[in-house]
């Protein structure tokens, strides 16, 4: 192919990850959005072929075929309470590979240079220390969502420290082997030395900071990845990577916004860690001895199929009891009623972002009964029934008035304001802040305790008879 079909073809793909990334900031085009940037993926892959000299085309095209298979097969088969584990693994897996490339050309270049060129040793080792970083991070951030790890902080007695140490240590072999002053040897102790730093950053995080650490993660595969495009001298990598960097940053800047929390005190914070406070203080030790509501399923039934307006807030318990049928299944009914129904999604509700958007769209819930926070919010006051499955610490009022509160500051949906407050959870355990919830002991609110898929599916049931 000639230079200029070669640029031509990469602009093109460049556009359609433009476009394709366009395309999935809104539920009803992200299917389209998928497909969009998977053409643009294509096209590149299949002009770098034509254009590079390529060793062995039947291994190419046998390790795609392999590839092809696993992933299909992958995605088809995880379950959406295990989607954030696998957007994990396919971010450690691009890490990976940006870390693998960018070794295979460090080590090519000492095996055919008397010295390593500036420039290529700079983006060399960029690509394969923020590449090795996403792709082990990722790897514990999997195992932690998967329950491989448990889900609460780890931490020690000078953990930040050890960090910093292992950090300094890992830029100066980095200086060392871009100044030709050490070897390949060297060059394996840095890669070494950042997967471990890698495993040590995601350690002390909390499973409920996941959504955070994945969108993080993610932006740093897309940079690892725009730096072997400069090694390589690839256009299309440099751009790609770019776009990701840049949007994944940008998601996780959002999501810390929406917690109210700064992107330090997610990775540095421990925010989760360690056993539950044995004492409190302020209003949640005023809520010590209240007593909450309970509600029968009839009583629950009889508001929501009398009134006029529900709004369902989803939460991570939502994912675990695999209640989206169901709960889809409900506004139904109710909609048949002539009840109005719609969906309040928090932004970091869930284990990644847009996890509950993901869940509900599995149930054919109709993209345009979602609406985020600054749009649900002051549907609340005119509400009759908020219906609150799974959610925690994103409805607890406590985030607005509580000064002592870990999560204060926070923005929350306003649930307390509905008239009615429907709360379906297993028990009264706090969620990822360890905190009581404030809205649990609300005069307008019941508890209907069981797992939210079977209490629903009773519901139903009940809602029919009416």
């Amino acid at each position: 192919m000639s230079p200029t079909a070669i640029h031509a073809a990469y602009i093109v793909s460049s556009i359609l990850f433009i476009v394709g990334l366009k395309q999935l900031s809104s539920p009803k085009t992200a299917r389209n959005g998928n497909l969009t940037a998977g053409v643009g993926m294509l096209l590149a892959l299949a002009v770098t072929l034509l254009d590079r000299q390529i060793l062995s085309f039947p291994l190419i095209f046998a390790a795609l075929v392999l590839g092809s298979g696993v992933g299909a097969v992958a995605a088809r088969r995880v379950a959406m309470t295990d989607m954030p584990q696998m957007v994990a693994l396919f971010n450690g897996s691009g890490g990976g590979a940006a870390a693998l490339v960018s070794a295979l050309e460090m080590a090519h270049i000492f095996r055919t240079e008397p010295r390593v060129p500036a420039d290529a040793g700079v983006s060399i080792v960029l690509g394969a220390l923020i590449g090795s970083v996403s792709f082990s991070g990722s790897i514990v951030a999997w195992a932690k969502l998967q329950g491989v790890l448990g889900e609460r902080a780890t931490t020690y007695p000078g953990q930040k420290l050890v960090n910093l140490l292992l950090l300094i240590a890992i830029l100066v072999l980095a200086v060392l082997v871009v100044s030709n002053h050490a070897g390949l040897g060297a060059f394996v102790v840095f890669l070494v030395a950042c997967l471990v730093l890698g495993v040590l950053a995601v350690l002390p995080i909390g499973g409920g900071d996941m959504p955070v650490v994945i969108s993080l993660l993610n932006s740093f595969t897309g940079l690892a990845t725009a730096a072997t495009g400069f090694a390589l001298h690839n256009v299309v990598l440099i751009i790609s990577g770019t776009l990701v960097g840049a949007s994944g940053t940008l998601l996780t800047y959002l999501m810390c916004k929406a917690m109210n929390r700064p992107i330090t005190n997610v990775l540095f914070g421990a925010f989760g860690g360690g056993p539950a406070k044995a004492a409190v203080g302020g209003r949640e030790a005023a809520l010590q001895g209240a007593t909450v509501r309970e509600a029968t399923v009839e009583d629950v039934a009889t508001m929501l199929g009398y009134g006029q307006l529900v709004i369902v807030v989803p939460g991570y318990g939502l994912a675990v009891a695999q209640a989206q049928h169901a709960v889809r299944e409900l506004a139904d009914m109710l909609k048949k009623r002539g009840v109005s129904v719609k969906y309040a999604i928090h932004p970091v509700a869930g284990r990644m972002p847009g996890h509950m958007n993901v869940l509900l769209a599995e149930a054919n819930v109709p993209y345009e009964e979602l609406y985020d926070l600054d749009q649900i919010n002051p549907e609340f006051e005119r509400a009759d029934v908020a219906l609150v499955v799974g959610a925690n610490d994103v409805v607890n009022p406590a985030a607005r008035t509580d000064t002592s509160s870990p999560i204060y500051g926070m923005p929350i949906l306003d649930a307390d304001k509905a008239k009615h407050i429907v709360i379906l959870k297993r028990s009264m355990k706090p969620g990822f802040a360890g905190i009581e919830n404030e809205l649990f002991y609300d005069p307008k609110a019941m508890m209907l305790f069981g797992d939210a898929k079977e209490s629903i599916s009773k519901l139903v049931v009940a809602v029919k008879s009416l």
